[in-house]
This record gives C-alpha cells, sequence and structure tokens, in this order.
C-alpha cells in the first residue's frame, strides 16, 4: 500500500516566518500519510529544538528533505564548499535521526552552478553517502533540473559509478526537461531496483522554461497524471510527496488544496 506524505515546505516558507511551529496545526487539518520534513538554512542553530517540537506533538515526518544550500555548495566548488557542505549535511541527517525520519532526500546539484561540473558532484555522493550510511538513513538523490544536461543522463551515469543508488523522481522536474515520458520507457527492474520516491507536482511551463517552474497542484500544469498513475500502479511500490505550494503571498496556508492533491493521488492509486 502507498503512503501519500505531504511535504512541510509547501506549507511554511518566507511569507509566514519559515515557522515550524506551524506544523502541529497543519498536522490537525492535512490529509495525509505523514510529512516530508523540509529542512531551511534558517533552522541549523536550533535544530535540536525544531527536532523536540515535532516530536513532542506526534507529527510523522518518515522521508527528510535535505537544506538545499549542500547541493549548491557541492555544485560551486569554491575552496572549503565541499567541507561545509558536508558539515551541514550532518547537521541534516542528526536532525533526520532525531525526528525519526528514515529517508533522506537530496539535491545533488543545485543554484546557478547546477551540473557545470558533474564529476565533482557525483564523487561528493561517495562521501554523502558515507554519513548517510553512518545514521543508517537511506540516501535518494532527487532528479532536480540542471543548466548544463539533464537529469536522466547524470541518473544514469551515478548507477554505472554507483550500482545501488536510490532515486527520488519528481512528476514537476521531469516535465520541465520533457522527461516524463523517458520514465515510462524504463525496465521495470531498474526502476524497482533504483526509484525508491516519488514527488508529485505539476508544471505548466515550456522545456527548461525557468520563469514557470512553480510547483502547481495537480491539473494546473500540463502533466498527464492519468498516464502517470496508470504506469506506476503497475511499475512502482514506493511512497509519495506532495509538494504542490499551499501558502499564499500573506502567508496563509490553504490546507484545502492540499488537501484536494493528496485526495486525487489516493483515488488514482486504487
Amino acid at each position: 500500500m502507498h503512503n501519500v506524505y505531504c511535504s512541510t515546505g509547501a506549507l511554511i516558507g518566507k511569507p509566514n516566518g519559515r515557522d515550524y511551529r506551524l506544523l502541529a496545526d497543519c498536522a490537525k487539518h492535512i490529509e495525509c500519510d505523514g510529512f516530508e520534513f523540509m529542512m531551511y538554512g534558517d533552522w541549523y542553530s536550533e535544530y535540536e529544538t525544531a527536532a523536540g517540537y515535532i516530536l513532542k506533538n506526534g507529527i510523522s515526518a518518515p522521508v527528510f528533505h535535505i537544506e538545499k544550500q549542500v547541493g549548491e555548495l557541492i555544485s560551486r566548488n569554491n575552496p572549503g564548499d565541499a567541507e561545509r557542505a558536508f558539515g551541514l549535511f550532518e547537521i541534516n541527517c542528526k536532525t533526520a535521526k532525531l525526528i525519526q525520519s528514515h529517508m533522506l532526500v537530496l539535491h545533488l546539484w543545485g543554484g546557478i552552478d547546477s551540473d557545470k561540473d558533474i564529476s565533482n558532484n557525483i564523487n561528493a555522493y561517495k562521501t554523502l553517502r558515507g554519513i548517510a550510511d553512518s545514521y543508517r538513513l537511506t540516501l535518494t538523490v532527487e532528479n532536480v533540473v540542471c543548466n548544463i544536461a539533464e537529469p536522466f543522463t547524470h541518473m544514469l551515469r551515478l548507477t554505472e559509478v554507483y550500482p545501488d543508488i536510490k532515486f527520488t523522481f519528481d512528476t514537476k522536474m521531469a516535465q520541465f526537461h520533457r522527461q516524463l515520458e523517458r520514465l515510462y520507457t524504463l525496465p521495470r527492474e531498474w526502476v524497482a531496483k533504483h526509484i525508491a520516491h516519488m514527488h508529485v507536482n505539476d508544471y505548466c511551463g515550456g522545456y527548461m522554461d525557468w520563469n514557470n517552474l512553480k510547483t502547481l497542484h495537480l491539473g494546473e500544469g500540463n502533466i498527464d497524471f492519468l498516464q502517470f498513475f496508470e504506469y506506476v500502479r503497475k511499475n512502482y511500490t514506493g511512497d509519495f510527496t506532495i509538494e504542490s505550494t499551499s501558502f499564499d503571498k500573506s502567508g496563509t496556508i490553504h490546507f484545502d488544496a492540499m488537501n484536494k492533491d493528496i485526495r486525487f493521488v489516493k483515488e488514482h492509486l486504487k
């Protein structure tokens, strides 16, 4: 049976002060099977306090999204960046362990520098994987958008270097590069071995349309989710996270919009 999680990043962000203390109320209103906890850079100085809040309020967060600065630092690769990235990654792992997450989602590349020197990012995975393994956490690499090439090229290269690597597959990221159809051509064995988690998000832009990278609710973009769910029902046994932005410019959280997405996913997984 598939679980459908909600990303905390879809509920809290800059407009509402990135206040993790909003999550207790969110948990009462969101009809999910748990949360994917999105780490923000603002929380490094109080990660233990944040983790304590999550536990105290009984918030289930099986999946933990690594703070995006980790991949950005690895991509920039200035002197000291790798060491800084590895240090931040370990704090993320400590936080994930404290809140009893078991899976990590990593942007292995990111920011303006993105995949300009992808060999460096691929090499860095070994160190990151070692840290994650030491905390007994499953590390997955997300198919995030690229500036130079495209995600599947990097994913396939990663599988050659690290044959047991796991990925989180994001529908929006794939559609940005017009690679969603490619998922449907992959051998079922490859999907079962490497894709450990999925993000279900919509996208309304064209090929590499940077002006339309916003994470949309299902049905607001151009992804054919009927085709997607027909495929996953036959080929994928893992869980899903919905990241559709559900707060407005004032910071008000729209629970109904997120719940509508959750119901849609659950209905189409039957």
